[in-house]
């Protein structure tokens, strides 16, 4: 798994938030979006890496501009309260 980690411009309250995942969700089939208006910042875990050109052709049309962009290998932590089994 993969985990991107998004600079995402123009986002100015929790509806802007929705508007991004929504898009990314659109674009792309990912396990989890989470996007936060006070940190200009997305992040997206997907079973494969996302490419940086067609994030920002998804995103484009909704106003939202990438202003950087992060992937990195993502192990997603065991057991309860991210403790390993």
């Amino acid at each position: 798994m993969f985990k991107a980690t998004l600079g995402i411009d123009g986002m100015a309250c929790t509806m802007c938030e929705t508007h991004v995942n929504e898009a990314i969700r659109k674009a792309f089939s990912v396990k989890k979006v989470s996007s936060s208006h006070k940190k200009g910042t997305a992040e997206v875990i997907s079973d494969t890496p996302l490419d940086e050109a067609a994030l920002r052709a998804a995103l484009d049309p909704t106003g939202y501009r990438l202003t950087s962009f992060r992937s990195e290998p993502y192990e997603k932590k065991g057991g309860l309260f991210g403790f390993p089994k």
